[in-house]
C-alpha cells in the first residue's frame, strides 16, 4: 500500500538530535514514502549523520544556517539539480539567546530580539520564497512549521520566544494568502510541551509539564510522534483544502480556562 507521501520530495529544517520534533516528522514522512532532504547546522552534523543512517531511503544532508541567505539559496539549488522540484517543507528552526529567555522580558535586548525573530520567524519566509519555484514545478506544495501556545499566552521563562512564535503564526497566515494562488499551502502545528533540546533552556519546564498533565482534557502531555502524525496529515493530500491554520496538538490543554 502506498504511503501518504509516496513519491514526494520534502525538505526538513531544524533537526538537532533524536528528541527534535523535526526528527519525529522526518521519521514519519520517510515511513510514508517521502524522499527527504535534511539540513543541519555544523554543531549538529554528527548527530544528524547518525540519525539519517536509520532512514530508508537515505536522505540527502545539506548544511544550512537559516540566517544566511546564500546557504538557503544553495540548499534549493541542490534540490533543483537533483530532484527538479519539491513537494513539501517542514520548518522547525527556532532559537533565542539564553539571556533573552532567563532575564525579565523588559530586559530583552535589541540584538536578542532580532536574533529570535530572524531565526524563529523570518526563516520561514526565506524558506517559502526559496521553495516557491520548486513547488510550482510540481504544481503546488505544502509548508508546515512548528509553534507553541506561548504565541498566544504568557508562559514563565518563554519571553521573547513567545513573541517570535506569535510572529511565526502571523507569517503562516500571510504566506498562506500570498502563496495560495500557486496551490501552495502553509500551516502550523502548535505542539504541547515536549522535552526537546530547546525546552531544556526554559526554566521551570518540568512545572509546565506537570500543569499540562493535571489540567489537559486528556490528562497527559503529547509525544513527538503525535505531533509528527499531525504534520504528515497537513503535508499530504488529505489536507488539500487546509491552509493558514494553526493545528493544536496539546492534549486539549489550550481549551481549558482553569
Amino acid at each position: 500500500m502506498a504511503g501518504a507521501l509516496d513519491g514526494k520530495v520534502g525538505l526538513i529544517v531544524g533537526v538537532a538530535n533524536k528528541r527534535s520534533i523535526a526528527w519525529a516528522i522526518a521519521q514519519a514522512a520517510a515511513r510514508e514514502g517521502a524522499t527527504l532532504v535534511l539540513t543541519y547546522q555544523d554543531r549538529f552534523a554528527e548527530h544528524l549523520q547518525d540519525l539519517a543512517a536509520t532512514l530508508t531511503p537515505a536522505p540527502t544532508l545539506l548544511p544550512c544556517d537559516v540566517q544566511d541567505d546564500a546557504q538557503i539559496d544553495a540548499v534549493f539549488a541542490a534540490i533543483a539539480a537533483t530532484h527538479g522540484g519539491l513537494d513539501f517543507v517542514v520548518h522547525g528552526a527556532a532559537f533565542a539567546p539564553r539571556d533573552e529567555i532567563t532575564n525579565p522580558f523588559t530586559q530583552t535586548s535589541r540584538e536578542g530580539f532580532r536574533i529570535a525573530l530572524d531565526v524563529s520567524a523570518y526563516s520561514l519566509i526565506a524558506l517559502a520564497r526559496g521553495a516557491k519555484p520548486l513547488f510550482e514545478a510540481r504544481g503546488g506544495g505544502s509548508i508546515v512549521t512548528l509553534s507553541y501556545l506561548g504565541a498566544e499566552r504568557v508562559f514563565p521563562n518563554y519571553n521573547v520566544m513567545g513573541v517570535a512564535k506569535a510572529a511565526l503564526e502571523s507569517s503562516v497566515r500571510y504566506l498562506a494568502a500570498d502563496l495560495g494562488p500557486a496551490n501552495i499551502r502553509v500551516n502550523a502545528v502548535s505542539a504541547g510541551p515536549i522535552k526537546t533540546l530547546a525546552a531544556a533552556g526554559i526554566g521551570g519546564f518540568s512545572t509546565i509539564l506537570g500543569v499540562v498533565r493535571e489540567r489537559a482534557p486528556l490528562r497527559r502531555t503529547v509525544e513527538a510522534s503525535e505531533v509528527a502524525e499531525a504534520a504528515v496529515f497537513l503535508l499530504g493530500s488529505g489536507a488539500s483544502g487546509i491552509t493558514g491554520e494553526v493545528m493544536m496538538v496539546d492534549s486539549g490543554y489550550h481549551v481549558v480556562g482553569m
